[in-house]
């Protein structure tokens, strides 16, 4: 993927090395939670009848139970999750430089149908972007540096 999560876990017994994503799969089974409290919550205010309601007891202690849920949840979710998060570097790096999407900053310099025609191409052969516009000779390799600045190829 393209981001790493913290590891919390031991992860797959048949997958060596894998990180369960035990701290997001908490959130899910919170948001479970709150979603059957949230039933309880209006099938109690429905019950009410005029302004004499009987069911508040069930109604507020289902919603300050998800308030706290919630609470403990996103603190937990940041302490353990959010905050380890890491990018995988080289894996970002490859899905930009095989995206289709950079031909969008060649369309001022080669025209939107000569960049059509580069992304049908990239998609039919699996050839970057890049290297088809180099092979083209529709842009020369200085212009096409200042579009695709080193630094945004390649890792420092």
């Amino acid at each position: 993927g393209e981001i790493n999560l913290p590891p919390r876990q031991n992860g797959s017994s048949i997958m060596p090395g894998k990180i369960n994503p035990v701290i997001p799969e908490v959130i899910s089974q919170i948001s479970f939670d709150i979603i059957g409290n949230d039933l309880t919550i209006t099938m109690a205010a429905e019950a009410g009848q005029l302004e004499l309601n009987a069911f508040e007891p069930i109604l507020f202690h289902n919603l300050f139970t998800s308030l706290a849920m919630l609470t403990n949840g996103v603190e937990t979710f940041t302490k353990n999750c959010i905050c380890g998060i890491t990018a995988n570097e080289n894996r970002c790096l490859d899905l930009l430089n095989k995206s289709t999407a950079l031909a969008t900053a060649l369309c001022p310099y080669i025209g939107y149908d000569n960049a059509t025609a580069l992304v049908k191409e990239a998609l039919r052969t699996g050839v970057e972007i890049k290297t088809l516009v180099e092979h083209s000779g529709l842009i020369d390799k200085k212009q096409l540096s200042l579009i695709f600045p080193q630094q945004f190829r390649e890792i420092s």
